[in-house]
């Protein structure tokens, strides 16, 4: 068993959210669904908590209520191997969601994500201190991230004008 699980609160959409979030990622299932009793706080009956798996890594999630949100202080970055990735990613996640810069968008029930491809980290990494800065000023100004265009700025290339 994993011995640190990310924990996320809900108001009320943590079924709803799980089912988006396991349809979204391969090796992704619910593992237990535990319901609101007599006792409350909510609704007899109720999704409570649902541990599931995305990708292989555990979280649980939980109806809470509308006493916490989610802030962009907490994310979840998603490794992606090349720009299709980071296409299919970025369309499913950030459906009903908000787009935002450098990567990051917010998904329909307000959770931030970084949606990144392994590319950049990489680029940045270019002892070249030059090089690296290009790679740096192209990504903070792209919102979905794309790898042609980290890669043009790498080489020193300019990106055509659209």
């Amino acid at each position: 068993m994993q011995k640190i699980t990310t924990h996320l609160w809900f108001d009320d959409q943590a079924e709803e959210a799980v089912r988006h979030y396991t349809s979204v990622f391969p090796d992704s299932r619910v593992l237990d669904v535990q319901r609101y009793g007599e006792a409350g706080p909510g609704e007899p009956g109720t999704v409570m908590t649902i541990s599931f798996e995305l990708a292989g890594q555990r979280y649980i999630a939980l109806n809470g209520g509308p006493e916490f949100h989610f802030t962009e202080a907490v994310s979840l970055y998603v490794d992606c191997a090349d720009q299709d990735e980071v296409d299919r990613y970025w369309a499913k996640l950030g459906e009903g969601g908000s787009e935002g810069p450098c990567g990051w968008l917010k998904d329909k029930f307000g959770l931030s994500w970084q949606v990144v491809p392994r590319a950049l980290p990489d680029l940045l990494r270019d002892p070249d201190p030059a090089r690296s800065a290009r790679v740096m000023k192209a990504m903070l100004g792209m919102g979905k991230i794309d790898v042609k265009g980290l890669e043009d700025a790498y080489n020193g290339e300019t990106a055509p004008v659209s």
